[in-house]
């Protein structure tokens, strides 16, 4: 039987309907996948140019109480505004940057106090991650850590016992301990929003700090506390360490307050 001239016209419809349909879902696919991909790559642009500045105001280069110029940066790093802001507002978050109303953002100024709440925090809360790696730190790696700290030994021996600070060797070894916590929070908290302060003091002070030996050997007996999986030990030993740090740190500060005058 021949199909009637309504039936054809009804399967034509259908067909136009359907082709319409699959392009309106192709374009919103397109779409959101465009938008996306652009916020992904915003996204890592602004983390790339937040890891830059982090490291500029540690090192210097962005001097303590500078303010900060988001024209100026926008050049420098070749970055449009929506990028830099979120990476300053990233800043603020781990407390490198400082913003006051009708005056913008400024880079902290260090100051004892600061250092002082900063290091109690550190210490408390690094000693019981120290605790719980002896726990779980697995012995691969706590002999790749005693490799890292004959790399520091070797580092001292044929440079004069120059601070392997310098050499990002202090934050390797915390770091690592650090994460091998496995506790997430603590993680966050040591990693993300106080570790860029921290570095920040010990840079500022690491030429005026004495006897690098002294905290390579510290080192050393919180990770025989680690291998020996003595866990009140090496929590015990570690903030006796970060306190030890502290007091040097606090020495050297008012030691170059003094000197400014």
């Amino acid at each position: 039987m021949k199909k009637q001239p309504h039936c054809r016209q009804y399967d034509l419809i259908n067909l136009k309907n359907k082709i319409i349909n699959t392009y309106i879902v192709n374009n919103i696919v397109i779409w959101f996948f465009m938008n996306n991909l652009v916020s992904i790559k915003s996204a890592t642009l602004s983390e790339d140019i937040a890891q830059q500045l982090i490291n500029a105001i540690v090192q210097g280069h962005i001097p303590q109480g500078s303010k900060i110029s988001e024209p100026e940066l926008a050049k420098q790093y070749g970055v449009s505004r929506g990028p830099l802001r979120e990476a300053i507002v990233k800043l603020e978050g781990l407390g490198l940057v400082t913003r006051t109303a009708n005056v913008g953002a400024r880079v902290i100024q260090l100051n004892i106090q600061d250092m002082q709440d900063t290091f109690t925090m550190r210490e408390a809360l690094e000693g019981m991650a120290t605790r719980l790696a002896a726990t779980t730190m697995h012995t691969d790696e706590v002999n790749s850590l005693y490799a890292l700290l004959d790399k520091h030994q070797a580092h001292l021996d044929n440079n004069q016992d120059e601070h392997y600070l310098q050499q990002g060797g202090n934050d390797d070894f915390h770091l690592r301990i650090i994460h091998a916590s496995g506790n997430a929070k603590l993680i966050r908290l040591l990693t993300e929003e106080l570790y860029a302060v921290i570095r920040m003091y010990r840079r500022h002070t690491a030429d005026k700090r004495s006897d690098p030996r002294q905290a390579l050997r510290e080192h050393r007996a919180i990770l025989d506390a680690i291998a020996n999986h003595e866990g009140d030990l090496a929590e015990l030993l570690m903030r006796r360490h970060i306190s030890r740090s502290c007091h040097l740190l606090k020495q050297a500060m008012e030691q170059a307050v003094l000197a400014s005058h």
